[in-house]
């Protein structure tokens, strides 16, 4: 049986839940609870799931429910068996059975679960087929990350207890029927700020365990600012030993080592998930220039920075020794990101203007394309040549920019994170205690109606990569704070990313919503109870975990 690849040089199961009883702990426990199970309660519809599937057949005469003997079986395969892993993980703290994992040739239900690879299945690079019958659950995809998403779609169906991380007393019943599904975008990711204030890794963790829920595929982590550097450069150690030591309001600041990021990047690997690192240049380089003033215009070490104020700094574009150091630095950076895309900012250099900005990203671009990777940059860098293959991440608050369109008319491909609809760090409202209004204030409604295919003018849709939701820090202290503002906004672009624009409906996804509470709660995840949204109002979880003291709900 194959587990899921961990971090570090050693490969050991790196399970979704903490504290995992052994097999035979969960036998004993699957045994006592026998005959004592809840009256049969009505499963789930197949519609209530976030994001909305592509297409939905229910069959109310076939609803199924987990036996206490169930085995999970996947292809003979050690990424579908590591998937298969992942949901018996997820599946054996609350239920207590123990969920053995083994592989088939030809795997079949059998009363139990079946994750199947089938290359000939046509379901595209991400999607997948879940069937559910009477005498078991079949989940069959083209690819592990097709059955990833399907364990994530067999997931929401179950009772919201499923997300106890310890045994409840339950019927673990599905509902008939056979949902077949794929991602309208490529691209679908969350953004997390990890430089004006510094998130240990076990919280970047878990912020992979959100998108993973909601099926992003992509974590993009804004490395370096004015306040902070938070990634081991080893041909310039001073940039953490110096520049990582503060961050906004006068923290301790923080970095990762090497072994921490790719302990993020494997964990992140293995739920299917591409982490995005950004170098922030020529601008938001003030933490830079503390540790090497060698690279500042005027060569003189500016004052550490812990206020919130941007576009003051930037490495001196006229000195070689700034490419050297640029080459030095993603080169590293690229060496430990197997994935494709390599961010290097690019907005607010307001002191790096005209053919001398453009210049300076046009050099920039070669350098990644050197290093085999794609560039990624937010949309200022639209003026620049175009390079093929090259990623416009446009962040503004009004539709019409025809620079950008013009980029993407050359070539450019574009992801699209509205400030004033993606961006997590805006408000909910005048009262929420963390955030900005700068954008203006996103409510859920806000955050869901809108299309990343036809929002930028002059960008068809064909061009549009993806969607992106940035979660900025500059007031974000705690991993509590992230997920008030992650949640429930989070799960809305993500419908955006994923589910056909026919099949948006704000009435249909506000109830869709509504049902995540219990889960969350459950979990032990902290959220927004938006007013919006219509919550349960009677407590229905017979065991959760202690809740942050934060703004948490409690349906």
């Amino acid at each position: 049986m194959s587990t899921i690849p961990s971090p570090g040089p050693t490969a050991v199961p790196a399970p979704l839940s903490a504290g995992e009883p052994d097999a035979a702990t969960l036998a004993r426990s699957a045994e006592q609870t026998a005959g004592r199970l809840l009256a049969p309660a009505a499963p789930h519809r197949l519609t209530d799931v976030v994001p909305a599937p592509q297409q939905v057949h229910p069959d109310p005469t076939a609803d199924w429910t987990l036996p206490a003997e169930a085995v999970v079986v996947a292809s003979a395969d050690p990424a579908a068996l590591a998937v298969a892993e992942q949901l018996a993980q997820l599946l054996r703290p609350a239920t207590g059975y123990p969920l053995p994992v083994t592989d088939a040739t030809t795997p079949e239900p059998a009363g139990g679960i079946a994750l199947v690879l089938d290359d000939s299945a046509d379901l595209g690079a991400e999607g997948y087929r879940l069937d559910i019958a009477t005498d078991g659950v079949r989940v069959t995809a083209a690819t592990a990350p097709g059955l990833f998403y399907g364990v994530q779609t067999l997931r929401q169906l179950l009772p919201a207890t499923i997300e106890s991380p310890s045994q409840v007393t339950e019927r673990w019943a599905l509902p008939g029927g056979t949902i077949t599904d794929a991602p309208r975008f490529p691209y679908r990711g969350a953004m997390l700020d990890v430089a004006r204030h510094f998130f240990a890794v076990e919280d970047v963790l878990r912020v992979v365990d959100h998108l993973a829920r909601y099926k992003l595929n992509h974590l993009h982590l804004h490395l370096t600012d004015d306040q902070g550097w938070r990634i081991t450069v080893d041909s310039w150690p001073k940039l953490t030993t110096v520049g990582g030591t503060t961050e906004v309001d006068g923290g301790p600041g923080g970095h990762y080592t090497t072994a921490d990021y790719q302990r993020i990047v494997s964990y992140a690997a293995a739920r299917h998930i591409t982490v995005v690192p950004e170098i922030d240049l020529p601008g938001h380089t003030n933490s830079a220039l503390v540790a090497y003033p060698e690279l500042a215009p005027d060569k003189i070490a500016p004052p550490p920075y812990t206020g919130t104020e941007v576009g003051f700094s930037y490495v001196d574009p006229a000195d070689e020794r700034t490419y050297d150091f640029i080459a030095d630095v993603l080169g590293e950076v690229a060496a430990l990101t197997p994935g494709p895309w390599l961010h290097i900012g690019g907005d607010e250099a307001f002191k790096v203007k005209g053919e001398v900005y453009t210049g300076f990203v046009e050099r920039v671009q070669r350098i990644v394309a050197d290093l085999g990777k794609t560039v990624v940059g937010w949309h200022q860098l639209a003026p620049a040549a175009h390079l093929d293959g090259r990623v416009l991440q446009w962040w503004g608050t009004n539709g019409e920019d025809p620079t950008t369109a013009d980029a993407v008319r050359r070539g450019a491909r574009l992801i699209v994170s509205p400030g004033n609809h993606a961006y997590l760090d805006m408000k909910y409202a005048p009262d929420t205690p963390i955030g900005h209004d700068w954008a203006g204030l996103i409510d859920v409604r806000k955050a869901y109606d809108w299309d990343p295919g036809t929002h930028v003018a002059g960008v068809p849709t064909e061009a549009v990569l993806g969607v992106e939701a940035p979660l900025w820090t500059e007031s974000v202290t705690s991993l509590a704070d992230i997920e008030l503002l992650l949640l429930p906004r989070l799960p809305a672009i993500a419908e955006l990313g994923w589910s056909p624009r026919a099949s948006h409906d704000w009435a249909g996804f506000r109830d869709r919503l509504a049902g995540q509470g219990p889960r969350w709660t459950t979990a032990g995840i902290t959220f927004h109870r938006a007013p919006e949204i219509p919550w349960p109002t009677a407590p229905t979880i017979p065991a959760q975990r202690n809740l942050p003291q934060t703004d948490t709900a409690t349906p």
